[in-house]
């Protein structure tokens, strides 16, 4: 270090917002980008805290922290009895970019890629009209929720902790053991459970354990965005055959056409997404005798089985045949879907695996959350909960049927017909490209998604998918009137 330093005056830093708090950061960030940008220079000797702190009109305490920020970081160096300069090292180091830049002439890779456009399709749609999974606040455990959540954050086996079981919360997969075992026929112990972030992690978890490069699997065709995604953006290795989906779900015949050699099948019988029919019992047979006969796994999304309507749902595929079918469910939709809380119940001899792929994905789920759910479910709540649910979506849904039948206009669009599920199917007529209606819809204040999408390439069909929850008559009624508005705009343009 020299004798001498060049002291510099009171550096040129602009103006601070007073009233935004946080006084010694906004220094600390101006005297850094003024070394970025080559105003102060390496061995430059700073004005004294006092010195600068009477300029700025700062507290001497508010120099002296932005300081210690700024020699934490090495941008700058204190000697006792020299003052405080800028680090002599910061001569040998590259310019550093300005803070939020958007240049970048790095290349994505093609898998940046493709999680880029799957996170487009995915982001959530904004709270109106029809909306899918906005819940409905007459149904919103919160008084319960609240309640037990306080007594077990604070004191209970929510609070802080250590590390957590990779499975999850034993006492929630106890619970969850006796919640399916009762409402859907699964067998199983609660050293099957995983719990996991939701279904999506689930179908993560299932396509990385049970596929390896250059297998195949069926998906259904329309599907889900999510497992379709998996498939295109992440496991592109692995190769996905869809197989149709008719009347009484996927076409077993078809898929043995498509793909003979399939090690899974991933399926949402309870409840096809998106086109809202359950799984007949003559399919779910022939799917497990597939299975059987080709050593295959069947991953099994039980989408929406609690929201059912009319009539009993038929038992899972899991409790028909435990030993091949890993069986997906999520507390997201029944309760609220800030929850992020699901489980996947798989056969004893893939637990290991799902284990040690959850443990390098997130190590395990949060704990508070799990303890009060399963003090929730252990308490009956959830029972009632559903139970209360069901009431409310069946209303709803009768109030979308009849705003659909009052303003919609039967030569442009029709609905489908289902006795279960939180949300509904409108078929579009015309030759109308549901794509184009999402968009023109959005615009006038109305959000719905498209089924096209969701579909193979070439065997597309135009419909939209509308929710039900968390919109009050009145809306619907005016929703509703608003997307006929859009719909005769596109059928009869000019």
């Amino acid at each position: 270090m020299p004798r001498t330093a060049k002291t510099v005056d009171v550096p040129a830093i602009g103006e601070l917002d007073r009233h935004a708090g946080q006084l010694s950061l906004q220094l600390a960030r101006a005297l850094r980008a003024a070394i970025n940008k080559g105003e102060l220079k390496a061995g430059d000797l700073l004005p004294s805290t006092r010195v600068l702190a009477s300029a700025l009109q700062l507290a001497r305490g508010t120099v002296l922290a932005a300081f210690e920020q700024l020699t934490a970081e090495g941008f700058l160096e204190a000697q006792p009895g020299s003052g405080t300069r800028v680090a002599l090292s910061l001569t040998r180091q590259p310019p550093v970019p300005a803070p939020h830049s958007e240049a970048c002439d790095m290349p994505l890779s093609s898998q940046a890629q493709a999680l880029a456009s799957f996170a487009a399709q995915l982001r959530p749609l904004p709270p109106v009209p029809f909306t899918v999974s906005v819940p409905i606040n007459d149904t919103a455990p919160d008084d319960v929720w609240r309640r037990l959540g306080n007594r077990i954050r604070a004191r209970g086996p929510g609070a802080p902790a250590g590390y957590g079981e990779p499975l999850g919360a034993l006492a929630l997969r106890k619970a969850v053991c006796e919640y399916v075992r009762k409402s859907r026929s699964v067998l199983c112990t609660p050293e099957q459970v995983i719990i996991t972030a939701g279904t999506q992690q689930g179908l993560y978890l299932a396509t990385q354990i049970l596929l390896d490069a250059g297998d195949t699997a069926w998906v259904e065709n329309p599907a889900y965005h999510g497992i379709t995604a998996i498939f295109n953006s992440v496991f592109r290795d692995r190769i996905m055959a869809r197989v149709p989906v008719d009347e009484e779900g996927i076409d077993i015949a078809a898929g043995k056409k498509i793909a003979p050699r399939a090690r899974a099948a991933f399926v949402t019988p309870s409840h096809q997404y998106p086109l809202c029919m359950p799984m007949s019992m003559t399919r779910r047979l022939e799917l497990l005798a597939w299975a059987k006969e080709s050593r295959a796994w069947i991953v099994e999304d039980d989408y929406d089985s609690e929201m059912r309507y009319s009539g009993h749902p038929f038992p899972s595929l899991q409790g028909v045949d435990p030993s091949r079918v890993i069986y997906l469910g999520t507390f997201s939709k029944i309760l609220f879907p800030s929850l992020r809380l699901g489980y996947a119940i798989v056969p004893t001899p893939l637990v290991d695996a799902f284990c040690g792929a959850r443990v390098l994905m997130d190590r395990h789920p949060p704990s508070a959350d799990q303890h009060v759910l399963a003090s929730f479910m252990a308490q009956g709540h959830l029972d009632r909960h559903i139970r209360r649910m069901r009431g409310v979506y069946a209303e709803k849904r009768r109030v979308l049927t009849g705003a659909i039948n009052a303003h919609i206009s039967p030569e442009l669009a029709a609905l489908h017909p289902s006795d279960q599920g939180m949300h509904m199917l409108l078929w579009l007529k015309a030759g109308l490209d549901d794509l184009q209606v999402v968009r023109q819809a959005a615009k006038a204040g109305v959000a719905v998604s498209s089924l096209s999408p969701m579909y193979a390439s070439g065997s597309e069909k135009s419909g939209l998918i509308l929710g039900l929850g968390g919109y009050d008559e009145a809306q619907i009624h005016r929703a509703a009137q608003t997307l006929n508005q859009v719909l005769v705009s596109l059928a009869h343009p000019g």
